[in-house]
């Protein structure tokens, strides 16, 4: 099974969405393989934006990602990375598409409710950086039979 990162921007904390966008992912039919909050410091997020830090707006989102905590998720499944790319929606939540997470709940291009690994090889990448050994959850998930095909995985 495929797993990637999802983050919880602190636009989510900050308006009691934690739940709603959580309970996407698990109604969709993703397995949590884990979960926490953190508070992002300038190297994390320093490395985490690299390929933004030419941009005017760097500094900005910068300070908007580490205002308050935010919350680091760990989902699995086949194809996660396509699938929560998908439910997430557009980057500017003006142009997501309802029924995305940004579509429902963002106006914005920065605050835009949550981060998703866009690739397989990013995933893994972003989801080392975020979780130490041990903090990754590998269990029987008693939905594997309701959730796929028994010739799926």
């Amino acid at each position: 099974m495929e797993k990637t990162l999802v983050i919880l921007k602190p636009c989510t904390l900050q308006r009691g969405l934690i739940g709603e966008v959580i309970s996407r992912f698990e109604k969709k039919g993703l397995k949590l393989a884990g979960i926490k909050m953190t508070w992002l410091t300038d190297k994390v997020l320093n490395e985490h934006y690299a390929h933004l830090s030419d941009k005017p707006f760097f500094q900005r989102l910068k300070n908007a990602m580490s205002i308050i905590p935010v919350i680091v998720c760990c989902w699995e499944g086949i194809d996660a990375v396509r699938v929560v790319r998908a439910m997430t929606g557009a980057t500017n939540g003006r142009n997501a598409a309802p029924g995305t997470i940004r579509g429902d709940y963002s106006m914005s291009s920065q605050e835009n409710i949550v981060h998703a690994s866009d690739s397989p090889e990013n995933a893994a990448i972003e989801l080392a950086r975020f979780f130490k050994d041990g903090e990754l959850f590998d269990y029987t998930w008693l939905q594997t039979a309701c959730v796929y095909a028994n010739d799926e995985c």
